[in-house]
């Protein structure tokens, strides 16, 4: 757990001396200036967390406030291609700094060493950029630039483990991010773009759980070796739920448990539509296999029964879309993926310093609110957000950066929280009542709209 004096020293380690070093290092910086390393990126991290529309006026009113006094055009023409490598070297630094927090109480995640959510963001970057990200283009020449930012966090201590820049139309499953080690004991929840049994079967090795939607067209089979015929299981007459031991892949039979529910038929006819509707969207057509699979929500996992139960593995299978609203925070509240700009490397800098940005605003969370299941990090954003300035102007004074950050955290504890809700609970309430009365839960989730989970 990460302390606030901790804090501080990283925030002035990274935006000081880390900065002006990379500076260096990248020939942003050539010789003495008044707006190094550090300075620059201090402008516009904490400029754009301030404001994420911030005009070029009020960038340079955020440089006076640590002091620079630098003109409009003097800041636009420092946005070159050595200004971008400078701040995209401090985003890697930034990620090398392990910030954790004090975790929630919540059992269930408490059973493991860690639940870590992996998934990727896509920023579409202008066109003069594709030699150095490359998108996937499309017919009428545009998208050939785009950014790929690969992200994974523990959703127990909220530390940022890895957030890793690839090409925009690099593949999930290649990503680097797949064979980052995780601590043994720990729970990994990504999608199907990441379905790879080779790297399932190198965390069974390590010892790490894992749980995962079922990758339609994989091979199963019975411990005894027969093939499983997955359909005629999620049909059965009387028989709602699966949950038992089989084999998957023809090549590997990674041993693991089938868990499975079959789901309303409004459910199955609306994830139907939706497999069409992306079928058509990408030229393609769906196979019947996986349209007669809509009638169930099916997961495989290595998880022993008793450590992960049926209903617990389908409640706990939700948090995989917190790493979705926390991508939907960064482009919503942080705009990320939009600029006033349309000079590619201004628009690169600004990616590369709203990353960094995101990344300090994380911090906060972690020593502010992070401890509390029912935060709102929509709160907590607009509340860091109204106080970017202030931590920018005391930077430099361990003490009163610490008394800035003090200020922050109490705000967030009594202001940044969600209330219950008993129609359609939040995730939060969903894993606490697991250690109470399952019944009227598990009745929610096997008649709602399940495609949160599906």
């Amino acid at each position: 757990m990460t302390t606030i004096p901790q804090l501080v020293q990283v925030l002035q380690e990274l935006l000081t001396s880390i900065a002006d070093q990379i500076a260096h290092e990248t020939g942003f910086v050539r010789r003495e200036s008044k707006l190094g390393g550090a300075e620059f990126s201090q402008t516009l991290v904490f400029g754009w967390l301030a404001n994420p529309d911030a005009t070029l006026s009020e960038l340079v009113q955020a440089a006076a406030t640590l002091g620079v006094l630098i003109t409009e055009q003097g800041l636009a023409n420092r946005f070159t291609a050595p200004a971008a490598e400078c701040l995209r070297r401090i985003l890697e630094a930034a990620v090398g700094l392990v910030v954790s927090a004090k975790p929630a109480v919540v059992p269930i995640l408490q059973r493991f060493n860690g639940v870590y959510l992996q998934d990727s963001t896509t920023i579409t970057l202008p066109e003069a950029l594709a030699e150095l990200w490359r998108g996937c283009g499309n017919a009428s020449g545009t998208g050939q630039a785009a950014l790929k930012v690969q992200v994974q966090f523990d959703y127990s201590r909220g530390t940022l483990s890895q957030i890793v820049l690839q090409d925009g139309r690099a593949q999930d499953r290649n990503a680097p991010v797949q064979s980052a080690t995780l601590p043994k004991g720990a729970l990994r929840l990504a999608d199907l773009g990441y379905f790879s049994l080779p790297i399932l079967a190198t965390l069974s090795a390590q010892e790490v759980y894992w749980l995962t939607r079922l990758q339609a067209g994989t091979a199963r089979y019975t411990p005894a070796g027969e093939r499983l015929d997955l359909l005629a299981l999620l049909h059965a007459p009387d028989l709602a739920a699966v949950d038992q031991a089989i084999l998957v892949g023809s090549a590997q039979r990674l041993p693991c448990r089938l868990l499975a529910v079959r789901v309303p038929q409004a459910v199955a006819d609306k994830r139907r539509r939706e497999l069409h509707t992306e079928a058509r969207h990408k030229g393609q057509t769906v196979s019947q296999a996986r349209l007669a699979l809509a009638d169930g929500t099916i997961f495989i996992t290595n998880a022993p029964a008793d450590k992960l139960t049926l209903h617990e593995a389908l409640t706990l299978a939700r948090c995989r879309w917190q790493i979705e609203l926390l991508f939907k925070l960064w482009k919503s509240q942080g705009h990320i993926d939009t600029s006033r700009s349309d000079h590619p490397w201004r628009v690169l800098c600004e990616v590369y310093a709203k990353l960094l940005a995101m990344i300090v605003q994380h911090w906060l969370f972690l020593v502010g609110c992070w401890a509390y299941p029912d935060r709102s990090l929509v709160k907590a954003a607009q509340t860091v957000r109204g106080h970017a300035l202030h931590l920018a102007a005391h930077l430099g004074s361990a003490s009163q950066l610490a008394d800035a950050i003090t200020i922050i955290q109490n705000c967030l504890a009594v202001g940044c929280r969600i209330n219950k809700r008993r129609a359609a609970p939040h995730t939060y309430q969903l894993l606490a009542a697991l250690d109470d009365d399952f019944d009227g839960l598990h009745l929610y989730m096997m008649n709602s709209d399940a495609s949160s989970i599906a």
